[in-house]
């Protein structure tokens, strides 16, 4: 979003249905001074009318602004024929305002300044009267309200801009968190269950009761997947319903999860060993969500990149923030680049997102995965 303040096209401030009203409003002023009986009448009647026709172009059609504004004004002059007494100077304080709120300020304070040089001429030079003073304060008040109003009203847009690009950045994030929480769930059942499938079909002819196994425990995470992915869906209902609030209530893995997970792919074949140190049970809940998300998604790179090595998992607790180091005897290259791949994204911004810091790409035995997140939630940055 543009930090700059936001452009309209003229006219565009000011609702349709005040324009004709304003238009009214003029002509009704400038009526005045050519009503029969009035020294001049039939000439400040045509004057009226050129200067109603003049503004009602301005409020309709604003091409040209100052052109229009000057030709009711030059209209308002010939019909008020130099008498400061005239209520129909009054209308050029309408067209000042309208200048200002519906065009533009720049435009606003040019008609401004050129009413002001009208009426200094027509006070100096062509009839000498106070009265103009009247009219030359009065421009000048109407100017004035009309800038706070044009400024209220330029605030009020840049805050619904504002408004409408938080929203869209919250739309974005709830994107990409659903987006992770699918690509994490389905990601490591998916491979999981392979791994069971393919022991399954080295061991159906060997063993089929441990062929057996591997299939029942596939089709159990099969199961447990299509679960979690209705979950996660059923958050993104607008409604309130039973499904909605089940998906809200349903608890949310963490640290403690994480010998199953662990477990779950030793089961199927995988060599993993876990560690873990201090003291787990203060961890907040976000943190132990992004600590099991993390885990899960390096054990499954491991999985898929380096099938039958062994992987050496660490959590560490202390007094400020929880680390976890998951160490794999993998080829370099047999793994994504450091930074690439969705999965190391997503394990990326898990981490930022909670103030913390990840780092992926050669070492140990091989390929050394680590992230490190306060416990301090006030060290968390901002989403």
């Amino acid at each position: 979003m543009s930090g700059h303040p936001e452009r309209f096209a003229p006219g565009e401030l000011v609702p349709g249905r005040i324009k004709p009203i304003a238009v009214a409003g003029f002509a009704v002023i400038v009526a005045g001074g050519a009503l029969p009986g009035y020294p001049g009448a039939p000439a400040a009647a045509v004057a009226a009318v050129v200067a109603v026709m003049a503004a009602a172009v301005l409020v309709y059609v604003p091409r040209l602004p100052l052109l229009a504004a000057a030709v009711a004004t030059a209209g308002i002059a010939v019909e008020a024929d130099g008498f400061s007494s005239e209520i129909s100077w009054l209308a050029t304080c309408l067209l000042a305002g309208w200048c200002v709120i519906a065009i533009s300020q720049r435009v606003g304070l040019i008609y401004w300044a050129a009413i002001m040089v009208l009426f200094a001429v027509e006070w100096l030079w062509i009839k000498p009267d106070p009265g103009w003073a009247a009219w030359l304060g009065g421009s000048t008040v109407t100017v004035l309200c009309a800038l706070l109003i044009r400024h209220q009203i330029d605030l009020n847009a840049q805050l619904r801009a504002a408004q409408a690009g938080l929203a869209e950045q919250a739309r974005t994030a709830e994107r990409n968190r659903i987006a992770r929480e699918l690509h994490d769930v389905i990601g490591h059942t998916l491979v999981v269950s392979l791994l069971h499938v393919q022991s399954a079909r080295l061991a159906v002819e060997h063993d089929p009761a441990d062929a057996a196994r591997a299939l029942a425990e596939a089709e159990r995470l099969g199961q447990e997947c299509l679960a979690e992915v209705r979950m996660t869906v059923g958050m993104l209902r607008e409604d309130e319903g039973p499904g909605a609030r089940q998906a809200a209530m349903a608890p949310l893995p963490g640290v403690d999860e994480l010998p199953a997970l662990v477990e779950r792919f030793r089961s199927a074949g995988a060599d993993i060993s876990l560690t873990v140190q201090g003291d787990t049970g203060g961890l907040p809940v976000t943190t132990g969500l992004a600590v099991y998300r993390i885990a899960q998604e390096v054990l499954t790179n491991a999985a898929k990149h380096a099938p039958g090595r062994p992987t050496a998992v660490q959590l560490s607790v202390d007094a400020g923030r929880v680390t976890l180091t998951a160490d794999s005897r993998a080829e370099p290259g047999s793994v994504a680049r450091p930074g690439t791949g969705l999965g190391v994204i997503g394990m990326r911004e898990r981490a930022e997102s909670l103030g913390g810091s990840f780092e992926a790409g050669p070492g140990g035995q091989g390929w050394l995965v680590r992230a490190t997140l306060p416990l301090d939630a006030s060290l968390r940055a901002a989403p």
